[in-house]
């Protein structure tokens, strides 16, 4: 699975976020910022991106998933 077809599922899933994805040979980085994820704790922000991605790991397309997710404001806040 190539880094671009797990950005297009998640751009799809998460349309207000800003998607990255990083990486390849079933290890990738995701780094999503939007206000999807106000009001979730770390937990829930990261079953909200495996429920997308549940069916490729399974299957083992996905080995490995790190993930850096995030609000406008969080992100605000750790630039400055």
């Amino acid at each position: 699975m190539e880094s671009s077809q797990i950005a297009a599922l998640l751009e799809e899933a998460f349309p207000d976020c800003r998607i990255s994805v990083e990486g390849g040979e079933g290890k990738f980085l995701v780094t999503a910022v939007g206000d999807a994820f106000d009001g979730l704790n770390a937990v829930k922000r990261q079953q909200a991106v495996y429920s997308v991605l549940n069916g490729f790991i399974s299957s083992g397309a996905i080995h490995a998933v790190t993930m850096r997710l995030s609000t406008p404001a969080e992100q605000a806040a750790t630039a400055s």
